[in-house]
């Protein structure tokens, strides 16, 4: 477990907007509890680097108020997102948490710290439990429902008119949801449904399995590394060439594409961001993260900065006063920023209602990248806010 403090917003007060809290006060003090290293390290580094860079652009000051950002490594383990957590709350007496890469982490920790009376803004992981019986007041989801892409890309197969699907999964909560979320809105026949062994690197008896079912299409959810090992095993299994592979942007982002390269080429997949949406905001964000970082955003990057744009919105509409708490979780709820995705706001449960969009991997000029080729859904819920009874 790996600890990074890291202390942002020591400008002067003359960097204070009108009306807001004066240098004086206490520091805004946010837990980031994220994947820095192991299998998946590369989610929770663009998650932090997004939102490091927002903080950056308000010159250290979320909302107009000094801003300290506490950031942990969680290495990907049940064990020590807890007792990060604990810490925080108890002796670092975080205002916000955030960061969790993982839903079985997000699991472990954030019941405890809503409970704790703080406030936890989710930038990745969305649990359908979280969204649904188990929501909170005290929980915001800035990212998305773990089902939703995956059903943007059950309608897009619809659409496309494949009629048989092979689909598989890592055995955790968010991939259990992927695959639910895939069959909510695919019309046609899962001929395979399988999970594998989270952090698995070697498919080869999964590959086989597919190959013999002979379906129209795979849809696979496999993120970080597990997904750079499939695609390139698939790819070299010669398959292809043979049956479309679909799947959401967790598999196909820009980091995973660096590593993947041209086997990736041609599949299609789902995100509610991509670096090239025609929006100002988006490209601010896309020009400064480029600028600082020397690569394109992936989503957990958006996701990050978006998260530290939601909480500016929020600690400023209430002048910087976060002892009022019911003040300040109306404030986020309002979710009065703009975000690099476009349209965005909260539902009843405190997830986004956002649009979802179907992009293509391509070359460029750049290197192999993502395209935004359409939308799949506009202003699309998830399906668990009907059990949220807040």
């Amino acid at each position: 477990m790996k600890f990074i403090p890291s202390v942002l917003g020591i400008c002067a007060a003359a960097g204070l907007s009108l009306g807001v809290a004066n240098a004086a006060q206490e520091p805004v003090k946010i837990g980031m509890i994220t994947t820095l290293s192991g299998g998946g390290a590369s989610l929770g580094i663009d998650i932090r680097d997004g939102f490091n860079l927002a903080v950056k652009m308000k010159n250290g000051m979320l909302g107009g108020v000094k801003t300290e950002v506490i950031t942990i490594d969680d290495a990907r383990k049940v064990g020590n997102a807890k007792q990060i957590a604990t810490r925080m709350i108890k002796q670092d007496n975080v205002d916000i948490v955030t960061g969790i890469v993982w839903s079985n982490l997000a699991m472990a920790v954030v019941p405890s710290v809503t409970k704790a009376g703080k406030i936890y803004i989710s930038t990745n992981a969305g649990p359908s439990a979280l969204a649904g019986k188990a929501c909170s007041p005290n929980y915001f989801n800035v990212a998305w429902q773990n089902d939703n892409l995956h059903e943007a890309m059950g309608k897009y197969a619809t659409d496309k008119g494949v009629k048989k699907a092979y689909i598989l999964a890592p055995n955790y909560p968010a991939g259990k949801d992927a695959l639910v979320g895939f069959k909510r809105f695919f019309k046609g026949e899962v001929i395979g449904e399988v999970y594998t062994k989270l952090g698995q690197v070697d498919y080869a008896a999964e590959i086989a399995n597919l190959r013999a079912a002979k379906p129209d299409t795979v849809y696979f959810f496999l993120p970080g590394g597990m997904g750079i090992n499939f695609v390139k095993q698939y790819n070299q299994a010669g398959l292809s060439k043979t049956t479309p592979l679909y799947g959401p942007a967790f598999s196909f982002d820009e980091g995973i594409l660096k590593a993947v390269g041209e086997a990736a080429l041609g599949v299609y997949n789902s995100s509610q961001y991509s670096w090239d949406l025609d929006n100002a905001a988006n490209k601010a964000f896309v020009e400064a993260f480029r600028a600082e970082y020397k690569r394109n955003p992936s989503l957990y990057a958006s996701q990050g900065y978006d998260a530290a744009m939601l909480i500016d919105s929020a600690i400023a509409e209430v002048k910087g006063d976060l002892s009022n708490q019911d003040a300040f979780r109306a404030a986020i709820k309002a979710a009065k920023f703009d975000s690099v995705r476009g349209a965005f706001k909260f539902g009843s449960n405190n997830h986004p209602i956002q649009d979802i969009y179907v992009r293509e991997v391509v070359k460029s000029d750049t290197g192999v990248t993502n395209k935004t080729i359409g939308k799949v859904f506009t202003d699309h819920a998830d399906a668990f806010a009907s059990q949220c009874k807040m």
